[in-house]
């Protein structure tokens, strides 16, 4: 496997999971989202709010495949990654995972389509 494009630490907290203190599988979607953002923002540095905002183009997800693989529980320090798999000229691939950093097992993978669109037009 080579080595991310771009990562993150986290800890996995409270507010991540559900009563039987594992995450809550829709909060994964959320924090990736939150890793594309500061990839757009510390790794490209472009501004992923200039970006929609200012520059009116929308990053929509339309293909989304999620593998689960092992549990992430309140308090872990787990690492996001996420590499580039394809770039054309309309869309954007992402392969993104959720590594813990204790035991180096991947707990969660995903691969997302993102298109590029005028929020004018």
């Amino acid at each position: 496997m080579r080595p991310a494009l771009f990562s993150r630490e986290r800890l996995i907290r409270f507010s991540d999971c559900d009563p039987a203190a594992i995450v809550f599988y829709p909060q994964y979607f959320v924090m990736f989202n939150g890793l594309v953002e500061d990839w757009f923002n510390e790794g490209l540095q472009v501004g992923y709010q200039r970006t929609i905002i200012e520059r009116r183009i929308g990053l929509p997800i339309v293909r989304l495949e999620a593998d689960f693989k092992a549990i992430s529980k309140m308090g872990d320090q787990v690492q996001l990654a996420l590499n580039v798999e394809r770039l054309g000229s309309r869309s954007l691939t992402l392969q993104s995972t959720c590594t813990g950093l204790s035991d180096g097992v991947v707990r969660m993978g995903m691969r997302q389509v993102l298109v590029f669109m005028s929020l004018e037009t």
